[in-house]
Parts: structure tokens; sequence; C-alpha cells
């Protein structure tokens, strides 16, 4: 996906808006339909029944006709491949499209390369029913044959053209890493290097913390709740920015200097579930939990790991993350006692120390991926019992 900032007149920001809503009502239009299958019934509507669906109601609906067809089909597209990508097990089960949250359209087909470039710094779009568009043009145009518009909470608007990102040559030396994800490091490498994913600052985490205090204060649905609600969207967009800045540098970084990355293998998706349970069994320790999840998703693990496999394919390799961070890295000697903290690795066997990330990461650098239980001492092991006497 190569995106760029949206600079639309006022007049167009209407348009977009009413491509929007008609992209989302046909959404939840489909997933209600969907919804409402039995089994005495038959199957639900598909693509192309919908389609025709779509053309009946274009033509009894005047509000529904103003918009553009291709937009229109395209939300119904959309739905039926998340349907599909949801039997297939790739995708969760598709939701309703809220709005204020879920604001977008796509465009394909011949509509979507009719894009120009005015100069250095400008690009334009054709639009269906909105007209000429400009957008800032940060980078060379890609040959997409489809492109998204969408508008976020802080109220900038972007188009995305899918193309297939430019991959980026490895040195062919041969070197390999090694990278450990965490939640005080957000990626230690093998090479001794400690990244963290750049998030708010202090002072700007108090200032959410107070505008969330104003905001359970306000009244849903007034002027100040409004105004408050963007505001902390506002900060919340300028720490999505930060992070997603530091993951492109990062992968560019590690692709242009490394033949084969090594990660571990994590189910981040499991790993953030929410521990709250259920009235009759409540979830343990739920707010540490919350804590943690926040943890997760702002070191952006799953967003370094998906570009690196976009700008690298075929040297990303998924190391089982098995015993990785009690291994020593020089012996190979796997025991609990060994890390001594969040930070220190010291070896009982051959007292080697150094940071327990790096430690982890040279762990995963070598692909080592053990199965092994807790280290138990010679002490400890049960002796052999004499045979009864018959």
């Amino acid at each position: 996906m190569s995106r760029y900032r949206l600079n639309p007149t006022m007049k167009q920001v209407d348009g977009l808006l009413k491509h929007c809503e008609h992209a989302r009502y046909l959404w939840n239009l489909a997933l209600e339909q969907w919804g409402m299958w039995v089994r005495e019934r038959g199957p639900t509507p598909g693509f192309v029944e919908q389609c025709r669906q779509l053309t009946e109601a274009r033509v009894a609906e005047a509000w529904l006709a103003e918009g553009s067809q291709t937009v229109q089909q395209q939300a119904l597209r959309d739905f039926d491949q998340a349907r599909k990508r949801y039997f297939d097990g790739a995708n969760r089960r598709p939701t309703w499209r809220r709005a204020g949250v879920h604001e977008g359209f796509r465009i394909v087909g011949p509509a979507a390369q009719r894009v120009e470039k005015l100069n250095r710094k400008w690009g334009r779009v054709l639009v269906p029913k909105v007209g000429w568009v400009r957008f800032r043009l940060t980078r060379a145009l890609p040959a997409a044959k489809s492109y998204r518009i969408t508008l976020d909470r802080v109220g900038r608007w972007h188009i995305a053209f899918a193309a297939i990102p430019r991959q980026v040559t490895g040195p062919g030396t041969g070197g390999v890493v090694g990278i450990d994800r965490g939640t005080v490091v957000s990626a230690a490498l093998s090479t001794g290097e400690l990244l963290s994913c750049p998030g708010l600052t202090r002072r700007e985490r108090a200032r959410v913390e107070q505008l969330q205090r104003g905001l359970a204060r306000s009244t849903r649905g007034g002027s100040r709740h409004a105004k408050i609600k963007a505001a902390i969207a506002r900060l919340r967009a300028r720490e999505v920015d930060r992070r997603t800045n530091w993951v492109e540098h990062t992968t560019t970084d590690l692709a242009r200097r490394f033949d084969v990355i090594r990660v571990e293998d994590l189910k981040i998706r499991a790993m953030t579930t929410s521990a709250r349970g259920t009235i009759e069994q409540p979830g343990r320790h739920v707010r540490r939990k919350a804590g943690l999840n926040r943890s997760i998703l702002a070191s952006g693990w799953g967003k370094l790991v998906a570009r690196l496999e976009q700008k690298a394919p075929g040297r990303v390799e998924k190391v089982s993350p098995a015993y990785t961070s009690l291994i020593c890295s020089l012996c190979g000697h796997c025991a609990p006692e060994s890390r001594e903290s969040q930070a220190i690795f010291r070896c009982v066997v051959c007292r080697y120390q150094l940071n327990a990330d790096v430690n982890a990461a040279r762990n995963i650098a070598a692909g080592r991926a053990v199965i092994a239980r807790r280290e138990t001492s010679v002490s400890a092991k049960r002796e052999p019992q004499p045979a009864a006497s018959p």
C-alpha cells in the first residue's frame, strides 16, 4: 500500500462523506442478510445476487442513485471477500461498520487509473461524482488498479493505492539477525542493539488522562463531549503516526543490513485476548492483563514482522518462542534460575552474563527451538526402587 494525504475542498468533502455513507450502509445491509441465514431457507444472497438487488434499489431510491455505483458494488465485493476469508480462517467474523469509525470506500477498474501528477509536490485523482481531488505527492506514484480513500478520527483524508510493496535488497553477505520483541524494549537485536518504539511523552500521557476524566464528566452528545473526544483522537493519532514511522524506518534498515531475519512465532491475537471473562466466571488480574495488552499493541509487534515480510520476502524466518529467554546463548544450558530479572541473564552453569533480551535474540538468531522441562537437580531425581519380593 502506498498511502498519501488527500486534500479535498469543503465541497468535495461532502461528496466523499456521501460515498462513505453508501459504502457503510451496503456493507451493513449485506451483513444483515448474511445473519438471517437459516437452514430451511437455503443460502443467503451472494455477490452477484446482491448486485442485481442493488440495481433495483438504485431505481427505487433516489438518494442511493445519487451515489456512485462503483463505490456501492465494491462495498458488496469487500464484504463478500471478508466473508470468504472468515470461512478460510484468515480473518475474524465481519462486524458492523459505524459512522465516525469506519469511514472509507474503494474504487477499482478503469476509474481507479485516472490519476495524474501535477508537479513535484502534488498529484490529483478523479473520484467518481466528486471530481479531481488533490493529494500530497510524497513518493513516486505506483502502477495500481485500485485505491481506497479513508477518513480517520482526527478528520484527515488519505488515499492508499493497492500496489505490491517495493522489496529491499539485502547486502548479500549472509548476515543473520535475531529479534526478540518485548514491552520494555520493543525490539532487541542479536547484535546487542535495543530499539524502543516511540509513543506519547509523559506530558502527553498526562494530557490524555486529563481529557479522559473530562470526557467522563461531560454529557454524551454535547459540544464539549465532541471537543474533548476530538482532542483525545488527535493525541492517539500522533502516537500511531510515531509508531508507524518507527516501524517503517526500522524494517527498512534491517532488510538492508541482513540477509536472514529471524523472529519468534508469536500468536499476538491470542496473547492480547481480554481476561475479563463472564459474570459467572470473571477473569483474574484483569487490569494487569489489560495493561499488558496495551503495551504489546503499543510496541508494534505485529506490524514490525508484517512489514519485514513485505520488504524482505523469503528472508524472514519464524522460530518457536519456547525457552528462548531461558537458554544460555553461550553454552546452551536451559534453566529458569538464569533469568535473574527482566533485564539480567546470568547462566547458572557458565556464569555468562548479558542483557536478557539480547540473550533471547541470540538464541532466536541461532534458530534454537527446544522442547525442555524445568531443570531438575540431581539430588531431586527419584532413586530407583528395588523390585518387590514375590
